[in-house]
């Protein structure tokens, strides 16, 4: 077994344990030998040549332990970019399993340079650019083409390197930004810190060489100084009688940096520049080994936590000290048992999630949300197989991430759909508009039906036209235009918005026959509205047209009451009339006198079957008042003497004006709801009064007169107005 320590001293520990055969070393040197004569002496687009490019892609596929078989592909895939028909000719020298990693990996380095060419504001980079790391990892079933394109990269920044040519910004910053996070979350420590100590060299110089000065060693001096520290406390412990593994090296620079500025620390205050890593088994022994530490070396004051005794909210758990070392500089150590060891390299504490995100976000990216669970979840599963591929990924291990699609526009901005998403999805996804305006597609430049689905690194282009709709086929199942629920709402949004155009249009039709038809043509109907209390003319129009709203209230607004006569004429009128208050059958009759004039007061509206009182007046016949109306009692009491009994005529059907009034807190739909009461009671309201008071709790008082045959059906009518919402008092004046 052959442990390589893989990552900075807070990664976890990769245990790599490969044989090769010779049949395996052999078909490397095959491999080699296919490829030598066509890429040698060819240039690649960074300005490597294509034979040594492949040379240190398996070198580097060697070093951490990938199998042969992985190693020979580094050469047939550039050999790829040199054949007529390479997957034939690859599947037929060397079998189907390298042809299709050959094929998806050639496909994959085209979808890169086009993100990486693509034409996106600075508003847009950073989900491109995590749109690009997802489909790095859901791009291709076979996980081995992603191992792959992280060597090549690797190689193409030490060709860089060491060629001292200027690399390109933006190909270091998809390093920095897209692979160093990929091989971070697969685990893949010793690319990962490469890939990001060179990136930052490439671009920031001036900050990683002023780092470099101030560390006063170089990377292998810091190493054997952290190696000797390792072997001296691995020994020591030993003659303790402690069995412990004892793993460390020290940081680097783009992570010294990188807590530098997310901390706010200066390098002397950034103790885990050296680490260590203790791993016993169990925690008594943890205890020991930091008693012991602190025997061997002096602790720093103030650093030191207890993780197990307090464990962090995620479930980590882990002693942490510094201590000075024998050449007085701090180093920090970490330890732990085994078991803790393992959830924090694959539990809820992964490594990836971690150091990505921090207790407090340092790194500026989030390591929440679905996609990072699966694939946590899926790197328990691929870690320690990943680098041992020697046949195709199995489905059970792709599966994972099946649930999702990335696309190119043709700007090469990515979009990110659902698994099955059809290009109707995909033009949604662009943009509600041009899903509705859609009516063809073009995918990777052919034609294809709406109802294709869509794979990931396909270019889909969209046909639309100017003005226009979805069609209601797309939301049939069956037919298969949609895979989106987002697009189907969207869909759905723009027929129903359709509709509801239609009932307005219906309902505006309805308002202005009656308008034209009561002569009112000249009244707005934004005002109309609002004095019928709805906010603007459509929302009137939508329920005028849903057939919600009763077009007798508009009637009832439009045509103002009926003056009443004046009292000298109307008793000039009655002069000559029996004992009848006017009303058609029945009415007023005096007790005791035949044919004496009466009419009814309009202070308190009397109506049958009231109790009632008669008043003579001079030379305006009977004044007919309730009993318990205020000015009958105050003239009652000056001129007892004018007061004459009265009662009711035996007739039916007469009607009678009577005065109602509201009180109720001021909103809008107030005078609707309570017309809609009168209406529903079928009372002709032939006078509305409304005035609002605007002070605390505003205050809305309204005034009706209505016409009732009855004054006990009246009362019924009000207790029903003093249920409407709001609605304080409802009585008779």
């Amino acid at each position: 077994m052959k442990t390589v320590p893989q990552g900075g001293p807070s990664a976890p520990i990769v245990a790599l344990d490969f044989a090769a055969q010779p049949a395996d070393a052999a078909e490397v040197q095959r491999a080699r030998a296919f490829a030598e004569p066509l890429l040698a002496g060819q240039p690649l687009d960074t300005g490597e040549e294509a034979l040594a490019h492949a040379d240190g892609v398996a070198a580097i596929l060697a070093a951490i332990g990938a199998a042969p078989a992985l190693q020979a592909a580094s050469y047939l895939v550039y050999a790829g970019d040199f054949l007529n028909k390479p997957e034939e000719i690859v599947a037929k020298a060397f079998g189907e399993s390298y042809a299709s990693l050959v094929t998806h990996t050639r496909k994959l380095v085209q979808i890169q340079r086009a993100a990486r060419a693509a034409k996106v504001g600075e508003d847009q980079r950073a989900t491109q650019t995590e749109r690009v790391r997802k489909m790095l990892l859901a791009f291709s079933h076979d996980l081995r083409v992603v191992l792959l394109r992280l060597a090549s990269r690797l190689q193409t920044l030490r060709y860089f390197a060491a060629s001292k040519t200027v690399c390109p910004q933006d190909l270091a910053a998809e390093s920095q930004q897209v692979f160093a996070p990929l091989a971070n979350r697969l685990g893949i420590w010793q690319i990962k810190w490469e890939l990001e100590d060179l990136s930052f060299r490439f671009l920031q110089p001036e900050d990683y060489r002023g780092i470099a000065r101030a560390l006063h060693e170089k990377r292998v001096e810091r190493e054997q100084r952290i190696e000797s520290v390792r072997q001296q406390l691995q020994a020591d412990l030993a003659t303790q009688g402690i069995a412990a593994e004892v793993q460390g090296r020290p940081k680097h620079l783009y992570s010294i940096w990188k807590k530098m500025q997310g901390k706010r620390l200066d390098l002397e205050r950034v103790f885990d520049l050296r680490a260590l890593r203790v791993i016993v088994a169990g925690v008594p022994e943890c205890y020991a080994v930091l008693s012991r530490l602190h025997e061997l070396y002096r602790p720093v004051e103030g650093e030191f936590d207890d993780y197990i005794a307090r464990p962090k909210p995620n479930g980590y758990q882990s002693l942490h000290t510094v201590v000075l070392g024998p050449d007085g500089k701090a180093m920090e150590v970490q330890i732990r048992t085994r078991a803790m060891h393992e959830h924090a390299e694959h539990g809820v504490a992964a490594h990836w999630a971690y150091k990505e995100a921090g207790a407090r976000g340092y790194a500026g990216v989030s390591a929440a949300g679905d996609f990072e669970e699966q694939v946590a979840q899926a790197r328990r599963a691929v870690l320690h197989q990943l680098l041992a591929w020697e046949r195709d990924t199995t489905a059970s291990e792709a599966a994972v991430f099946d649930d999702r699609i990335y696309v190119f526009t043709p700007q090469a901005s990515i979009v990110e759909l659902s698994a099955g998403a059809t290009p109707i999805d995909f033009a949604y996804a662009v943009h509600t508009n041009l899903g509705h305006r859609c009516r063809g597609a073009k995918v990777d430049g052919a034609m294809v039906p709406l109802n294709t689905k869509l794979k990931s690194g396909q270019t889909v282009e969209i046909t639309a036209i100017k003005e226009g709709g979805p069609s209601l086929d797309w939301l049939n199942t069956e037919l298969g235009y949609l895979q989106s629920p987002r697009s189907r709402s969207k869909v759905r949004a723009w027929f129903n918005a359709l509709q509801q155009a239609e009932t307005v249009a219906k309902g505006r039709e309805l308002v202005e026959k009656i308008l034209q038809r009561e002569g009112k043509t000249a009244i707005r109907l934004e005002d109309l509205a609002a004095r019928l209390g709805f906010k603007n003319a459509d929302a009137l129009f939508e329920v005028v047209g849903k057939d919600e709203y009763s077009l007798r209230n508009i009637e009832l607004l439009l045509r103002p009451p009926e003056p009443e006569p004046d009292q000298d004429e109307w008793l000039a009128q009655r002069r000559t009339r029996p004992v009848q208050s006017g009303m058609p059958k029945g009415g007023v009759l005096v007790v005791g006198i035949d044919s004496l004039l009466t009419n009814l007061s309009r202070c308190c509206r009397p109506a049958p079957p009231d109790a009632i009182g008669g008043y003579v007046t001079r030379g305006k016949g009977v004044a007919i008042h309730r009993s318990d109306c205020t000015n009958f009692r105050e003239i009652s009491q000056r001129s007892p003497e004018r007061v004459i009994a009265v009662t009711w005529g035996e007739g039916k059907g007469g009607i009678y004006p009577a005065d109602v009034l509201v009180e109720a807190s001021d909103r809008q739909g107030l005078l609707r709801d309570v017309l809609e009461v009168f209406a529903k009671e079928k009372l002709n309201v032939t006078a509305v009064n409304t005035q609002s008071v605007k002070a605390g709790n505003d205050t809305a008082w309204m005034s009706f007169t209505v016409e009732v045959a009855d004054s006990a059906k009246l009362s019924q009518v009000l207790r029903s107005v003093a249920q409407i919402p709001s609605v304080r008092a409802a009585r008779r004046k």
